[in-house]
């Protein structure tokens, strides 16, 4: 069942939502050589619990941190670890959902570590456009079908893969809510866009194949199968009576 808000509630999903902006600048700051993701990790879930949050990543479906954390061809749900320290040149994908007051925001940013090539560059410059492409479609009357659609096309024609395994999908009340909204599609097709609806748009973009493998060890860290690398922008997104109105922000990290 999809969940419509009302503008009360879209405006609790905001406040949330612009806390959680400010927690991925918070962490992002840290970004440099040498410190663990363990280490932004506990700063991440410092600053949320500081400011009244709930990081809901943390015992989900038995996750044990706040972040997914994911370096360079890990696409998502990479698990913080003592272990693993940034270098320069990486990539570092931050992606997080609190709850502030009873309502779930969630949102990811790819930040680069130093001086990134000009590869990777380019893949972040793409992957960030194709999310607002994307966005352009968060219009009620149009359909599921037309975000992916557009994050697919932008995408591909710019040599770029679109992971399958994992989409976007609906939040506000729960992390997790109808519909998933994949990041390619048919235009035209998929669920119905109305007003009120909440929705969590976030292309994952492979350098590479867009063929993925899932860690058994830990169950959860996504990695490309070819290695190569990986990026992760996305928004919080509401279906306004006038187009899309983003929630969650990237002027934080930006400014």
């Amino acid at each position: 069942m999809i969940l419509l808000k009302t503008k009360e509630e879209i405006e609790l999903i905001r406040d949330s939502a612009q806390l959680l902006g400010k927690t991925l600048a918070e962490v992002g700051r840290h970004i440099q050589p040498g410190v663990t993701t363990a280490f932004l990790d506990n700063i991440g879930e410092q600053f949320i619990r500081d400011n009244g949050g709930i990081p809901l990543c943390k015992g989900y479906e038995g996750f044990p941190a706040a972040f997914c954390i994911s370096v360079n061809d890990v696409v998502v749900h990479g698990i913080p670890s003592e272990t693993l320290f940034i270098k320069e040149g990486d990539n570092v994908s931050l992606d997080c959902v609190i709850e502030l007051n009873g309502y779930v925001s969630d949102s990811a940013y790819t930040f680069t570590c130093g001086d990134p090539s000009a590869d990777m560059q380019r893949l972040l410059k793409v992957t960030k456009e194709a999310l607002y492409i994307g966005i352009e479609k968060c219009k009620a009357g149009n359909r599921v079908g037309d975000i992916g659609h557009a994050v697919q096309q932008h995408c591909e024609k710019n040599g770029y893969s679109v992971v399958r395994e994992l989409c976007g999908h609906g939040v506000g009340f729960k992390m997790h809510e109808s519909p998933n909204v994949p990041n390619y599609g048919v235009p035209g097709t998929g669920p119905l866009l109305k007003e009120g609806m909440v929705i969590a748009v976030e292309p994952m973009i492979c350098m590479g194949s867009k063929n993925v493998v899932f860690s058994r060890e830990d169950g959860w860290t996504c990695r490309t199968k070819d290695g190569k690398p990986a990026a992760h922008f996305e928004h919080t997104v509401a279906i306004g009576a006038n187009g899309p109105d983003i929630l969650t922000t990237f002027d934080f990290i930006e400014q």
